[in-house]
């Protein structure tokens, strides 16, 4: 004796796996997304943030430096002059 399968159960099973599939479809775009992102990202030769913070205060001493440093050379050729 074969039982007929239930339309209502045949559409609900159908349902579930076509939301399991788009779920997979969408992790996987998910997935190359990101992997594109990331190579882009890789490919523009960007800093990170700490490099960054460590060359911001090395400028920043640089910079320092330099106002001394003008302010000394002016005082040294002001007193050449004299």
């Amino acid at each position: 004796m074969q039982s007929k399968s239930n339309p209502i159960n045949d559409f609900s099973n159908l349902v579930t796996n076509a939301v399991g599939a788009v779920k997979g479809l969408e992790d996987e775009v998910k997935a190359l997304g990101r992997s594109k992102a990331e190579s882009l990202v890789a490919d523009l030769d960007l800093v990170g943030r700490e490099e960054f913070e460590v060359l911001k205060t090395q400028l920043f001493q640089s910079d320092e430096k330099i106002k001394i440093l003008t302010k000394e050379l002016k005082k040294l050729k002001s007193s050449l002059n004299k």
